[in-house]
């Protein structure tokens, strides 16, 4: 029997009792050992926490906004498919970009506020954000880079959405869960939502009763060997 309903409970009780090292170990157990982004994509502040189905967004360089004489009609639209993917996000949806190199910002303010509109659970990108001031008043959760203002405008285009795509070299299919915090993002492939999140929860709860034990002065060999959780 399931401990949630729908995607709304499930991420409820995440952003309760879970947090990334946790759901990552139980990742490990199951065989998963590659579902980690590189470390240095981090939250805009401490305190942000992301977690939603990812719809996966493929950016690229371009060196023009518009480039003449090109044979992609898409080469001469600004900023690509950018706007169609941005509105296409569903309630409790991850924006999640990558594919370009970090010369520029992937994410910003007007984008977050549009994000916020829609029901979006938040963005994580493969790249630097910027508008930070703006973000953090919206408290929009924001994973990057980091803050830089150089803008995507000229420098990059969304050639395609909701489709595969890897970041840092972890496959991202539309479905998948995204869950981020300051320890880092991971992603939780589809067909193992259940099964890993069930873990987790269950690991959850028993180190609730590890750190009971190791605080009353339980040796943690007994208490590893009592709970078989450390």
């Amino acid at each position: 029997m399931s401990l949630w309903k729908n995607d709304e409970e499930l991420f409820a009780i995440a952003r309760k009792e879970l947090f990334t090292a946790l759901v990552g170990d139980i990742l490990d157990k199951l065989g998963y050992l590659h579902q980690f982004v590189a470390p240095a994509i981090k939250p805009l502040h401490s305190s942000m926490v992301v977690i939603g189905r990812a719809m996966p967004v493929l950016e690229a360089d371009v060196f023009e906004e518009v480039a003449s004489g090109s044979n992609n009609p898409l080469m001469k639209k600004p900023f690509g498919l950018m706007f169609e993917a941005l509105d296409s996000l569903q309630p409790q949806e991850v924006y999640i970009c990558s594919g370009s190199s970090p010369r520029y910002a992937l994410w910003g303010g007007l984008m977050s506020t549009r994000a916020l509109k829609l029901g979006a659970a938040g963005a994580v990108v493969d790249g630097y954000s910027r508008d930070t001031s703006e973000i953090l008043r919206l408290n929009f959760p924001c994973f990057s880079l980091g803050s830089y203002a150089q803008d995507q405008g000229p420098r990059g285009k969304v050639l395609d959405y909701r489709i595969p795509i890897e970041f840092n070299g972890v496959r991202v299919s539309p479905g998948d869960v995204v869950f981020g915090d300051i320890d880092g993002v991971l992603i939780v492939p589809q067909e193992v939502v259940e099964e890993v999140f069930s873990g987790a929860i269950e690991k959850a709860r028993g180190e609730k009763l590890v750190q009971q034990a190791l605080e009353e002065g339980m040796s943690t060999v007994d208490a590893f060997r009592k709970f078989g959780i450390m």
